[in-house]
């Protein structure tokens, strides 16, 4: 089984794998690690604001990362904001039938009465080097654009609106 958790930033995606990895034991691959491990390698000369770059750049080997563990039967978690909403496009219902995907989403409410509180608990499983760029304004225009996307692509995202509780069946 593969686990694809995607989201704004902020949202709780490296949280949730974690508690996974804890309830599941399945192992988890952060797409942000890969990222910074193929720029502090020289891999690439991409940097970590070019976003858009990045997701093109990381999603075709996450996708075959995903295509193998398929193929060899094993479990994986694989959380990151670089998963393009188009996803289910690159697999067939084989491997489909092997992914659930979660996408966590901000409601404008919660970011409204929650923000500091999102703040505080940006480093509550990776440490943020400096998080100074990271405004209700970027918060809530990426949770939106996360929201619209997975309702035209018509995929499953989980809400938070009036206090931060993800589903109990996860």
């Amino acid at each position: 089984m593969i686990i694809l958790i995607t989201g704004a930033s902020h949202t709780g995606k490296t949280n949730l794998a974690q508690k996974l990895l804890e309830k599941y034991h399945y192992p988890y691959l952060s797409i942000d690690h890969l990222k910074m491990g193929l720029i502090r390698s020289g891999q690439t000369s991409l940097t970590p604001e070019d976003d858009l770059a990045l997701r093109d750049y990381l999603w075709p080997i996450v996708r075959e990362m995903i295509k193998t563990a398929i193929e060899n039967q094993q479990n994986l978690i694989v959380e990151g904001g670089y998963v393009p909403f188009t996803w289910k496009d690159d697999f067939s219902e084989q491997y489909l039938a092997q992914i659930k995907y979660y996408c966590l989403v901000m409601s404008p409410n919660y970011l409204e009465q929650h923000f500091t509180k999102v703040k505080e608990y940006a480093n509550i499983v990776e440490k943020r080097v400096d998080d100074s760029g990271f405004t209700k304004e970027i918060a809530l225009k990426e949770n939106q654009t996360y929201l619209e996307q997975a309702q035209k692509y018509q995929l499953p995202y989980i809400l938070i609106d009036s206090q931060y509780k993800l589903p109990s069946n996860l």
